[in-house]
């Protein structure tokens, strides 16, 4: 019986002490919330050698991809698009995005997403230039989408007949409507990318 139990609690202290995280996740980066003491110029300059182009481009969109997943990069253009992605209310302190209180609490009373442009450009005498852009977006809906109250109760059409809903994504970016920038966030961003330089 002992040696059950032993065997036990060293089968799952060796699980627990062999953990199969890689990593900081997508929705759990470092740094949340910007420094109120470190306000950063937006573009940011980063003054290194021409040369080093490519290890600046690695590093932005390294923290770039910490808040947003990547839709498209151009390493010749210095741009970078990110997909849209829902703003964090309350509810989910962990994530990125929202770092003020006051706009995680609208997230959470309305649904709100971020999208990044990053646009990175030469300097005349040396360095870079990194400008981050984080606009914001309001759903704009009609009506609350698959809301079924009252047609539960007195439904008339057969159920066998099932029709698929096709979704059509140009339909969906039509009920969004911008609301300026963010630039709470585009100071988090700034300023991580400014410590990794």
């Amino acid at each position: 019986m002992r040696r059950t139990r032993w065997a036990a609690w060293t089968g799952a202290l060796l699980v627990l002490l062999s953990g199969c995280a890689s990593g900081p996740l997508l929705d759990n980066p470092g740094v949340l919330f910007p420094d109120p003491n470190g306000t950063v110029e937006n573009p940011l300059f980063i003054p290194q050698g021409p040369g080093s182009y490519n290890s600046v481009f690695e590093r932005v969109i390294d923290v770039v991809a910490g808040y947003f997943e990547i839709a498209d990069y151009n390493r010749y253009a210095g741009s970078i698009e990110t997909f849209p992605r829902i703003a964090p209310g309350l509810e989910q302190p962990w994530k990125a995005g929202s770092p003020d209180f006051d706009q995680r609490l609208y997230a959470t009373l309305q649904t709100v997403r971020h999208r990044a442009t990053v646009l990175i450009q030469p300097a005349q005498n040396g360095g870079f230039f990194v400008q981050v852009t984080v606009f914001k977006e309001l759903e704009d809906l009609g009506r609350p989408i698959r809301a079924t109250a009252g047609a539960a109760i007195f439904r008339t059409d057969p159920t066998v007949q099932r029709q698929n809903e096709v979704i059509d994504p140009t339909r969906l970016e039509n009920n969004w409507i911008p609301i300026g920038r963010d630039v709470l966030l585009e100071q988090v961003i700034l300023q991580r990318i400014k410590k990794c330089m």
